[in-house]
């Protein structure tokens, strides 16, 4: 069926008890008349009282979910009743046979019937979906009673129950001996357990002209063995030297735990009932049991009750959402185990051949001169994939960042999301590629000089985390107050999903070992922690000047992260904050290692829509915030913030028809201004994906977190104003990680309080100084150049001025703004002065506006734009290369020598 979201939540029930649902008759075909019986006991509906209604389809022909009787799930109108029986019991009498009342098709094969069971409201249903098989015509069994996979005791009796679709020779079976015998269309004995261990019930049928058999496990445990684990194990899967795999949950207040899986058929088996010492759970599998470099599945079954997938997992399964990635992005993926369990699966590579990394000793920047480029990977191209970040890394080198954090890959509920809604903290999501596709973007970023950044939540979980499931309170829907991760209720009133009690040694130990992994595994370079302001015990419900407050235990419990994830890694590892707190915590995190997000949206909007009220930006700089370092994350929109080109063209100053900031154009150049002011500031600097395009889709556009257009479908990388900003974004990225001896010395004066703004930096090699008219009026500005002499206006064709008096004001139009060297800058988006290796060819003058040269004779070149679309082809070898036709903006070339192809970038201006 379709995911149901509710709100925000995904109602789940999380007892390993299955809704006991049944057909009578428990053989029917499609043409027989049928009725639903439910017990809602152990479900989420027991003892909701109000009428409930069945969303329910059909599988045709092999598709599940077909025929679906109201499509829309909380449409009462039409929707089949249930009618109470007495307590939780209910049933539904389908008003003709199965295939009138789906409308099935004349020749079409029903095989089950599909349905979710729910109340009147739609906000509790049953979880998973339930499948009820139908069968073909003929001669058919079952066993209606025990159901699969139930649980009993020792010396237990039970009545073990079948059913046959004629009138035949049956035979009920306990473990392969015959317990009754009868000729009729039902059977049933009494059996006893005699000791613990697996058990199948089997009935068969045989009409001298077919068979027919249908079994069904079940199984009585032993008592839990006590048992020391083995030295060294971490939490989740251990491989061990002799092939053998240990698995280890940590379960406090539990008292059983098997572990089932691929290797057990799914069945519950005594060589897997997992061994108990204290709080943790462990048992070890031979190495028989696996293949080399194959994936295995598994979970575990806590107390008989409750069927979860391990919290420490690399990567899941996820029957409810994994129908929704977009085709193409996870190749040959491992097939849910239908029939034979259900919720999240937890799956493992055994022995699995190591990723090939091709970038080693990657070097990270210096985190003083980052410039990251936040980046939702849904969002940043139709395809919602890794594989079109990887297309479209020169995109991204050019722009000169040198980090690119990622908003959340890890595991979270759905596949259409922002990520901030986790259930799985160490597995990544494959809504955007498997972990191999990752590890392939990792590697590239690291050849282009890119540090990945992961954004993580550990602020809270979600329901369908394990560390609710485990520990749950069904019917306050929130974490049982014995919890050790979570808390029942938060402690601030910035939560959402489930709060993490971050005084808990269970919680350290999950967060630290994730981190690791992610930075063992796949090579990334640091964290964004969303929420830090959160890692706190201390209640601040109603009082957020409290919550903003400094707080030792939640400095304490960050800096515990950061220390141990620094000695078991490395300390250059980036922790990034998401803090927004009162100066002086954050204050004490900077001088600790940290770095912090500094919002200055605000502030640099009121600049770029042209009014002259909080216009100062100095709270870019980490002096603003009492930091001993350039430790401060500044910048002018992120993905929480709305975007500035849209607060431009829709409440901008108007007040000067020839500068009207409401203007497209207008307002694109204003962004240009920004640009050359935010990345003149020293210190590191974040810009949200698309701003150096302008991007100007209202964030709450399709909800807040809903999907946004692409703008390579909106021809942004084709117009040539967006693509003048782009420009300007990259070259001034690029002067500060090029020149961080100039553009991020603190032997600088910042004099940006007003909507004219000058920032004047003196470097070892070269000064700067970098003007800039937010007005909607022509200005004058005092440049206060540091010396005399010759000077170059970079963006004015590096025209050289000579300085005679270093305060004589300069005219700055509207909009307008200068970057002024001592030193004479290059092109930094041009490839002309790379060195000639291996007799590469390469095009010039780039960038070119009519025509370009190559250094070499080719055979072929072919021009792509950005969105990979072939705009330009020439067949044979020319001396020059005309271009006037192409817009301007970036284009990627290939070169043709014989059997070698070469790609080039090319910057049509």
């Amino acid at each position: 069926m379709k995911k149901i979201t509710l709100c925000i939540v995904v109602l789940l029930c999380f007892a390993f008890a299955k809704a006991q649902v049944t057909l009578q008759p428990s053989t029917a075909t499609q043409t027989d008349q049928v009725t639903i019986l439910f017990d809602a006991t152990g479900t989420a509906l027991e003892n909701e009282t109000g009428t409930f209604y069945a969303y329910t389809g059909v599988t045709i022909n092999g598709q599940r979910w077909q025929n679906i009787i109201v499509p829309t799930f909380n449409d009462n109108n039409g929707a089949p009743q249930f009618v109470n029986a007495g307590g939780n019991n209910y049933q539904l009498t389908l008003p003709t046979s199965i295939e009138q009342f789906y409308s099935v098709a004349p020749g079409d094969v029903v095989s089950e019937i599909c349905l979710v069971i729910r109340n009147s409201s739609a906000t509790v249903q049953t979880n998973p979906d339930i499948f009820l098989d139908v069968f073909p015509p003929g001669l058919n069994t079952a066993i209606t009673s025990p159901q699969n996979g139930d649980i009993f005791t020792v010396n237990q009796t039970i009545t073990v129950a079948g059913d046959s679709s004629q009138n035949t020779s049956l035979d009920l079976s306990a473990n392969g001996t015959s317990i009754a015998t009868a000729t009729a269309m039902s059977i049933n004995a009494q059996y006893t357990f005699p000791a613990s261990g697996a058990y199948t019930f089997t009935i068969f049928a045989d009409n001298g002209a077919d068979t027919s058999t249908n079994s069904v496990n079940v199984f009585v445990p032993s008592a839990t063995q006590n048992a020391p684990r083995p030295a060294g194990l971490k939490n989740g899967v251990n491989e061990n030297a002799d092939g053998s795999v240990t698995f280890l949950l940590a379960a406090p207040l539990k008292n059983d735990v098997m572990l089932i899986g691929d290797f057990s058929n799914w069945n519950l088996d005594p060589n897997y009932q997992m061994n108990k010492d204290g709080d943790y759970f462990w048992v070890t599998v031979p190495a028989s049991e696996f293949t080399a470099d194959q994936i295995f599945q598994y979970q575990y079954l806590v107390d008989f009750d409750i069927k979860v997938a391990d919290p420490y997992s690399e990567l899941i399964l996820d029957p409810g959402s994994d129908q929704f990635i977009k085709p193409g992005n996870y190749p040959n993926l491992p097939v849910y185990p239908d029939g034979q369990t259900t919720g999240d699966v937890s799956l493992h590579r055994y022995q699995a051949t190591p990723y090939n990394w091709t970038t080693n000793n990657f070097q990270r920047p210096d985190q003083e001169n980052l410039v990251i480029y936040e980046i939702l990977a849904r969002d940043f191209s139709e395809e919602d994939s890794f594989q079109q970040i990887i297309d479209r890394i020169d995109y991204l080198e050019t722009l000169g960042i040198n980090a690119l954090q990622f908003m959340p890959i890890n595991e979270f509920e759905g596949t259409d999301s922002w990520g901030y809604n986790p259930k799985f903290h160490g597995a990544i999501d494959k809504a955007y590629g498997p972990p191999e596709k990752f590890k392939e973007l990792v590697d590239l970023c690291h050849s282009k000089g890119i540090a990945v950044i992961i954004d993580v939540v550990y602020n809270h979980a979600f329901s369908q985390s394990p560390l609710c499931q485990m520990w749950w309170d069904q019917a306050n829907f929130r974490p049982a107050p014995n919890n050790p991760y979570l808390n029942p209720t938060p402690t601030h009133d910035f939560n959402v999903g489930y709060d993490f009690n971050h005084e808990s040694q269970w919680t350290k130990d999950y967060v630290k070992q994730t981190l690791e992994y992610w930075v063992d595994e796949y090579r990334v370079d640091g964290f964004r922690f969303d929420l830090s302001k959160g890692f706190t015990q201390n209640v601040t419900i109603g009082n957020i000047g409290a919550w903003n407050a400094y707080d030792q235990s939640r400095v304490n419990i960050l800096n515990d992260y950061k220390n141990t994830l620094w000695n078991a890694t490395s300390n250059d590892i980036y922790m990034i904050l998401e803090h927004l707190g009162d100066q002086p915590e954050e204050a004490a995190l900077a001088n600790d290692g940290f770095m912090l997000w500094g919002k200055v949206t605000d502030e640099f909007n009121q600049n770029s829509m042209g009014f002259n009220s909080n216009t100062n930006v100095f709270r870019s700089y980490f002096t603003s915030r009492g930091f001993n370092d350039q430790h401060l994350v500044s910048y002018a929109e992120s993905h929480d913030e709305q975007r500035l080109m849209y607060k431009n063209l829709l409440f901008g100053n108007s007040s000067n028809a020839t500068h009207n900031v409401r203007d497209l154009a207008v307002a694109l150049d204003r962004q240009e201004a920004i640009a050359a002011i935010l990345y003149s500031i020293p210190g590191p600097k974040m810009l949200w994906q698309f701003g150096e395009l302008g991007y100007e889709i209202d964030i709450d556009q399709n909800g807040r977190t809903g999907r946004k257009p692409i703008p390579w479908t909106l021809g942004y990388d084709t117009d040539a104003d967006r693509m003048d900003l782009y420009n300007v974004t990259a070259t001034m990225i690029n002067f500060k990680t090029l020149y961080p001896d100039t553009f991020n010395n603190t032997n600088n004066n910042l004099d940006v309080s007003g909507l004219v703004k000058r920032i004047n930096l003196d470097g070892p090699q070269f000064d700067a100084v970098i003007v800039a008219n937010f007005n909607v009026t022509a200005q004058n500005v005092n440049p206060n150049f540091s010396q005399t002499g010759t000077w170059y206006d970079y963006f004015s064709n590096n025209n050289v001025i000579n300085v005679t008096n270093t305060t004589a004001p300069i005219n700055l139009q509207p909009g307008e703004y200068k970057v002024f060297t001592t030193q004479q800058l290059n092109n930094p988006l041009s490839n002309e002065d790379i060195s000639l290796q291996n007799q590469a060819v390469r095009l010039f003058p780039n960038p070119a506006t009519e025509s370009f040269r190559v250094t070499q004779e080719v055979e072929k070149i072919q021009i792509y734009n950005v969105s990979g679309q072939l705009v330009k082809s020439f067949h044979q070898a020319q001396n020059n290369y005309e271009i006037t036709d192409l817009k301007q903006g970036i284009y990627f070339v290939q070169l043709w020598t014989g059997s070698k192809v070469q790609i080039e970038k090319l910057i049509k201006s």
